[in-house]
């Protein structure tokens, strides 16, 4: 008998539903973590008394019930409705693109004007678009993807938009309606108190190793726990023996603000290429703050190193077959489950992270 059923690796939302089911299931997990805190990207820090997303915004949408119930049997939700603000070279414009990003941008008042000149500028790209440029004109007309797609998504990817393949864009979209809810999910909001509230419910009763490197030790590790559950990077587990899979990263300036109110909304998007900063985060807004000062943060895209935090997946073909080998590893491995953004090397939103590891737990049947 070892003395865990479970060594969780990594303590993101992937890890914390695995220590949730497993607790109310009477079984035990010890927690390895590299970062001095548990959380994942969710961790939140007190500041002026504010809950500040120490690793980019993390507004939580669904629109499974069954996850909703879920999260909400964690912690209250607040009504927060994600409507971020972009600032292209100091002019203001509504996201998701709508009628009134529309009414701004081209002195229109009626979806059938707007309807008109997207359609017209949309048929500029005729055949297969060959690129992110094309695919995205093809979706949003020029003038709206020369504005408030192209200096982002470049500042993101680090390449020209016409040197980036099509597929990334799926869609863009857009709303003929005065709507500002960037989401079309059912439900949203942030947890009242902030994630550091339903963290600690998901690893209630865990025993808890932060920094502390499990790749560096996994013969220890291994013999303590019956199942890992590995949440980190997948290429990493196998020693890159095929090669490194590529990621975006990003770089954090957070600024207290002796000011109540520095920009009116959580999230302003900079859509030029010239800012360096693809956007600026206020945190007291996830909550409706009215503390007497402000937090704010700078987000900078940046190109992923080894020892970087990983935070995009670089989901093109080349990757996707590298990602293939080591999957195929991965299904030989016994009494080690992968799961999660990194071990599945895919771009998750918090609810689908929360489905997939709960769809997991059936089928392994914990």
């Amino acid at each position: 008998m070892k003395k865990y059923d479970y060594v969780l690796v990594g303590s993101g939302l992937y890890a914390g539903v695995w220590a949730n089911e497993a607790r109310k299931r009477g079984r035990k997990c010890l927690v390895v973590e590299k970062r001095k805190h548990i959380g994942g990207n969710i961790y939140c820090e007190d500041v002026e008394g504010i809950h500040v997303h120490k690793y980019g915004a993390h507004i939580f949408h669904t629109s499974d019930r069954e996850v909703w119930d879920y999260v909400n049997g964690l912690a209250e939700f607040n009504r927060y409705t994600n409507s971020p603000v972009a600032n292209y070279r100091g002019e203001m414009y509504n996201m998701p693109f709508n009628m009134n990003t529309f009414s701004k941008m081209w002195g229109i008042s009626t979806p059938e004007e707007a309807r008109t000149i997207i359609d017209k500028q949309r048929r500029t790209v005729t055949g297969e678009p060959k690129n992110l440029e094309e695919q995205a004109i093809r979706l949003v007309g020029t003038d709206i993807y020369k504005k408030l797609v192209k200096g982002y998504t470049e500042k993101q990817w680090g390449r020209d938009c016409r040197d980036l393949p099509a597929f990334i864009i799926k869609r863009l979209p857009v709303r003929f309606t005065y709507d500002n809810n960037y989401f079309n999910d059912r439900y949203q909001g942030i947890p009242i108190g902030g994630y550091n509230v339903i963290i600690d419910k998901l690893f209630e009763d865990c025993t808890i190793h932060t920094e502390v490197d499990y790749l560096q030790n996994r013969a220890y590790y291994d013999k303590l726990g019956e199942t890992i559950v590995y949440t980190g990077a997948i290429d990493a587990y196998f020693g890159y023996q095929f090669g490194k899979l590529e990621y975006r990263s990003l770089r954090f300036e957070t600024e207290i603000l002796d000011t109540d109110n520095y920009q009116g909304v959580a999230v302003v998007n900079y859509t030029d290429r010239e800012v360096p900063y693809t956007r600026i985060i206020e945190h007291k807004h996830f909550e409706f703050g009215t503390q007497s000062k402000t937090v704010i943060t700078r987000e900078y895209p940046a190109d992923w190193e080894e020892g970087m935090e990983a935070y995009y997946t670089v989901n093109d073909e080349k990757n996707q077959r590298l990602y293939q080998e080591y999957a195929r590893l991965a299904e030989q491995e016994k009494n080690v489950i992968f799961g999660g953004r990194l071990a599945e090397y895919k771009y998750y939103d918090m609810d689908k992270v929360i489905a997939s590891a709960l769809g997991r737990i059936r089928k392994y049947g914990m």
